[in-house]
C-alpha cells in the first residue's frame, strides 16, 4: 500500500476547520475494501470507506471541529482486516499490528493572523543583570539585602548554598534596563527586530522568576519610566519589547505571600484573612504549601481563582492592561505546561482585545501541537491560546546532525514532522532557538567548534520561522548549565569572527523577503549536507555541509546564481556540479528551471 501524508494529502499538514482535506492512496493487493479509521484522544468518532478506482482509493474528508485528530487505515481481504499507520520515521505507510499502530496526526484549527512584525522579525532575548549596566559611573542601582555583588563584570558567575543546596544568597552583576536603552543601537545594527527580556519585576532573585510584585519594575533594573524609555527609543528604531510572564506561581518574598514581612501588606502566609489567601494552596497553613516542582520559595498558584485572575488578566489597573497599554507587545508565558488551558484562553482574548496587534508566546520544548501535560493534550496552537512557541526541537535537531548523530535525511524528517503538525502560520512564527538561559550556550554544545555554530547560524538565519538569539551567543560567549549559561555580555572582549558572522546571516535574512515569509521545500542529496529552498515569487536555495571532507553534489534541471552574506568563498560553479568545502554553507538564487 502506498501513502505517504507528506504528499498524498490535499491541503499538505494542519487543516482549518472550514477545510475538506483530501486523501489518496494506491494499493496494487486487491483488497475488499479500505476504512478510514479517526480517533479523538483514544475514542473511534469516525469511520468511512474510501472510494475505489483500480488501485487508486481516495476519499474528501468531513469538516471538523478545531481539535488533534488521529487515523490509521483498515483493509479488509479474504475475511482478515491488516493494519496500516505512519511510519516512525516519515510520512509514509507502514503495517501494524492491531494493538500498536503508530497513527497519522491530523490537526485542526481556527485560522489566525499573527502579526508581520513578529513572524517575520528576529528576536534577542536579555537576561538583564548579565547585558549591561547603563549607569555612566557603573553604580550598581538599589542593592538586595544580604546579596552578593560581584567585583568585576567579567567574573564567572556562581551560586552561593547551603548544605542543602539552597540558595542563600543571591548574586548579582547589575545590568539594568538603562544599559538595554544604551545598547539599542549596536541592537539595531545587529538586525534585531524583537527584544525579549527575562523577568524585569520586582524579586528577589537575579532571574526574576520568583515574582515579588507583578506591578512593579525591580529597582535593580530601573522603575517605569526606565521601561516607558526604552519602549518608545526601541520603537524608534523598529524594535519591539516582549515581557516574560511568570503566572503559575510567585515568590515567597512578594507583596502576595510574605513570608519575610518584608511588604507592607498582608500576605497569604500571614493571615489566612489575607485577600490573596486563596491564590495558593495549602496542605497545613502557613509552612506546607504547594510549590512549583517542590521548590519552596515558588509558592504554586491557583490561576483560576477569580481574584487572580481579574489581577492578572481583567481588572482596569491588571498585570495585562497595564504594561500593554504602556506599550509592550506581548507576553513569554514561563512553563505554559503548568498553566491551565482555560487561564491561557482567557489571557490571550483580553491581550488581543487590548491591543490586537500584541503576540502570546509559551514556552513548550516539545512538539507544541500534540503536547500532553498532566494527562491533558493541549491545544496551543488550534487559534485560541498561544500565536508562537519556543522552538527547541528546532535546536535539538540542528544539534543531532550537526554533531552527526543523525543524518540529512533524519533532520528533514523530523523538520517535515513538525511542519505537518503545526498550523501554517504557528510554524511561520516558531522561536527557532539555538542557546537559552535554560540550556546549555550552543558553542559549548558543539564543543567549541565555530565552523560548525557559524552553520547552525546559517540555518537558523535562513530557515522559515522566527531566529532567536540569546544574548551573546553573537560575541562568542560559551557555557554549560546554569550558572555558566548567564555569563555577563562581553562587551569590548567579543569574538569579532563570530559577531562580524551574525551580524552579515541577520542583514542577510532581514534584506531578502523570500527568507522572511517564503515556503520550504527539502532536498536530499547526501547524508552530510543539510539543503533546503525556500520560495515565494523568488527562490533562494540552501546548502549546508557538516562533514570534514570536501563534497560535490549536482543540483538538476535549475539555473543557479550564487549569493554571500560576506565576501568570503566565492567559487564560481559550472553546470550545477556544486563543491561544498568542509563544514561550509552556499547560497544560491534559482533563476529559473530548466
Amino acid at each position: 500500500m502506498n501513502y505517504n501524508s507528506w504528499f498524498d494529502k490535499e491541503p499538505f499538514g494542519a487543516i482549518t476547520i472550514n477545510d475538506n482535506a483530501k486523501i489518496k492512496l494506491k494499493s496494487y493487493e486487491d483488497f475488499e475494501k479500505i476504512d478510514l479509521v479517526f480517533y479523538k484522544g483514544f475514542d473511534e468518532i469516525l469511520r468511512v470507506e474510501l472510494e475505489k478506482n483500480i488501485y487508486d482509493y481516495n476519499i474528501t474528508l468531513p469538516k471538523f471541529s478545531d481539535g488533534i485528530y488521529n487515523y490509521h487505515f483498515e483493509a479488509y481481504i479474504n475475511g482478515n482486516v491488516r493494519f496500516f499507520g505512519k511510519n516512525e520515521f516519515n510520512g509514509n505507510i507502514k503495517e501494524f499490528s492491531k494493538d500498536f499502530i503508530n497513527k497519522y496526526q491530523l490537526t485542526v484549527y481556527k485560522k489566525v493572523e499573527v502579526p508581520n512584525w513578529y513572524k517575520e522579525g528576529v528576536m534577542y532575548n536579555i537576561f538583564v543583570d548579565r547585558f549591561n549596566n547603563g549607569n555612566k559611573s557603573g553604580k550598581i542601582n538599589s542593592p538586595k539585602k544580604n546579596s552578593f555583588i560581584y567585583a568585576n563584570w567579567s567574573d564567572e558567575p556562581m551560586y552561593i548554598k547551603d548544605n542543602n543546596g539552597n540558595i542563600i544568597r543571591w548574586d548579582f552583576f547589575g545590568g539594568n534596563l538603562k544599559g538595554v536603552i544604551e545598547k539599542l543601537n549596536y541592537l539595531s545594527k545587529l538586525g534585531v527586530s524583537i527584544i525579549y527580556l527575562n523577568p524585569v519585576f520586582e524579586a528577589r532573585s537575579n532571574h526574576k522568576y520568583d515574582t515579588g510584585n507583578y506591578k512593579k519594575v525591580d529597582p535593580m533594573f530601573g522603575d517605569e519610566e526606565t521601561l516607558k524609555e526604552l519602549i518608545e527609543k526601541a520603537d524608534k528604531k523598529g524594535i519591539k519589547i516582549i515581557l516574560d510572564g511568570v503566572f503559575s506561581h510567585t515568590g515567597v518574598d512578594s507583596i502576595y505571600f510574605n513570608k519575610f514581612n518584608n511588604y507592607n501588606e498582608i500576605g497569604a502566609y500571614n493571615s489566612e484573612e489575607s485577600k490573596y489567601f486563596n491564590w495558593y494552596k495549602f496542605k497545613n497553613y502557613p509552612n506546607e504549601y504547594e510549590c512549583w516542582w517542590g521548590i519552596n520559595d515558588l509558592p504554586n498558584v491557583d490561576e483560576m481563582n477569580e481574584s487572580y485572575r481579574n489581577y492578572i488578566i481583567y481588572d482596569k489597573d491588571s498585570v495585562l492592561n497595564k504594561w500593554i497599554s504602556m506599550g509592550i507587545k506581548g507576553f513569554r508565558l514561563d512553563v505554559a505546561d503548568e498553566l491551565p488551558t482555560q487561564f491561557i484562553r482567557e489571557f490571550k482574548k483580553r491581550l488581543k482585545e487590548v491591543d490586537s496587534d500584541s503576540v502570546l508566546v509559551g514556552e513548550v520544548w516539545e512538539d507544541a501541537s500534540n503536547k500532553v501535560s498532566y494527562g491533558e493534550t493541549r491545544t496551543y496552537l488550534l487559534g485560541e491560546e498561544l500565536d508562537s512557541v519556543m522552538g527547541y526541537p528546532f535546536r535539538n535537531n540542528m544539534v543531532y546532525f550537526l554533531k552527526g548523530h543523525i543524518s540529512s535525511s533524519d533532520l528533514v524528517n523530523r523538520f517535515m514532522t513538525i511542519k505537518e503538525n503545526y498550523p501554517k502560520e504557528a510554524f511561520k512564527s516558531n522561536l527557532n532557538i539555538l542557546s537559552s538561559h535554560d540550556t546549555t550556550r550552543i558553542l559549548t554544545e558543539l564543543d567549541n567548534d565555530k565552523e560548525l555554530v557559524k552553520l547552525a547560524v546559517l540555518t537558523q538565519m535562513t530557515f522559515e520561522g522566527v531566529p532567536y538569539i540569546y544574548y551573546g551567543d553573537e560575541a562568542g560567549l560559551f557555557g554549560g548549565n546554569d550558572p555558566e549559561n548567564r555569563k555577563t555580555y562581553p562587551w569590548k572582549n567579543e569574538d569579532t569572527e563570530t559577531l562580524n558572522f551574525y551580524k552579515n546571516a541577520v542583514n542577510f535574512r532581514n534584506k531578502n523577503e523570500t527568507l522572511k515569509i517564503g515556503d520550504t521545500e527539502f532536498l536530499y542529496n547526501d547524508d552530510d549536507i543539510f539543503s533546503f529552498i525556500r520560495k515565494d515569487e523568488k527562490e533562494i536555495l540552501v546548502l549546508i555541509n557538516r562533514s570534514n571532507e570536501d563534497k560535490n553534489i549536482e543540483i538538476k534541471d535549475k539555473v543557479l546564481e550564487e549569493i554571500f552574506i560576506d565576501n568570503k568563498n566565492k567559487i564560481k560553479i559550472q553546470n550545477n556540479n556544486i563543491l561544498l568545502n568542509k563544514k561550509s554553507y552556499r547560497i544560491f538564487n534559482v533563476l529559473k528551471k530548466l
